[in-house]
């Protein structure tokens, strides 16, 4: 079985090789996607030096910083234009423990796609700063209010069998940003694809600055509330167009 991790980049040279290790701690046999948008750090350097020692370390180094979603979409890409046959997408500040990629695998043979949650269980974001924690379930309720999905829907830690999914439904969420998490989630839940969520502790960023900017959790949110009232409106044609 060929399988792919995918993990974005951008200014992780703290967290690159303790992520790298963590991965090579579980054992499994896989290849290391990068997907650096840019860095103006050590990153990049530090990946081409992984590459040039392990053969299964991979790499797109992109011009400019183009946004976490487009850099999903472009590893989910090459995965399938690869033919991995499943795919792991993960964060690189270490919020993202590999200690679960076996009971993620073991699930996603079972069910179409799997997400990981932090609502499942109790204290799973427990070391977080409560302005995070503030921000995360504000989030997921407003995502569950307006689309109706109950899933963990904007983690980007998951898993997939590229032959259960069709890459044009990945690729219909048209989000390049941190929205394409939820906007994915919505999609598969649509095409009636099964989901799956694995309860996953999450610890806070220890290394290195986060990447979301208060203009991101306001474009996200916007973006939210634009695509339900595209919703709304199709909702309401349809029953206007089924009238007698």
């Amino acid at each position: 079985m060929k399988i792919c991790v995918i993990i974005p980049t951008l200014n992780e040279e703290s967290n690159i090789l303790k992520i790298f290790q963590k991965i090579r701690n579980t054992k499994l046999k896989l290849d290391i996607l990068f997907i650096d948008d840019n860095s103006t750090d050590e990153s990049q350097k530090i990946i081409i030096n992984l590459k040039k020692k392990y053969n299964f370390v991979k790499y797109i180094f992109r011009n400019k910083k183009v946004g976490i979603g487009s850099a999903h979409k472009d590893g989910i890409k090459y995965a399938y234009k690869k033919k991995y046959d499943l795919i792991i997408t993960m964060d690189a500040d270490g919020t993202h423990d590999p200690k679960y990629f076996n009971n993620m695998i073991l699930n996603a043979k079972n069910f179409d796609y799997v997400i990981t949650s932090r609502f499942k269980k109790p204290n799973l974001i427990k070391d977080w700063p409560v302005s995070r924690k503030i921000l995360t379930y504000t989030r997921h309720i407003m995502v569950r209010m307006f689309l109706g999905i109950t899933y963990d829907a904007s983690a980007a830690y998951r898993s997939f069998f590229t032959k259960k999914i069709k890459l044009s439904d990945i690729l219909s969420a048209k989000n390049n940003d941190y929205a394409f998490f939820w906007e994915v989630t919505y999609t598969i839940k649509k095409k009636n694809y099964s989901i799956f969520e694995v309860p996953v502790r999450l610890v806070h960023r220890k290394l290195g600055k986060s990447k979301m900017k208060i203009n991101h959790i306001f474009n996200s949110l916007m973006y939210l509330f634009k695509i339900y009232i595209y919703l709304r409106s199709n909702y309401e044609q349809a029953k206007y167009n089924t009238k007698p």
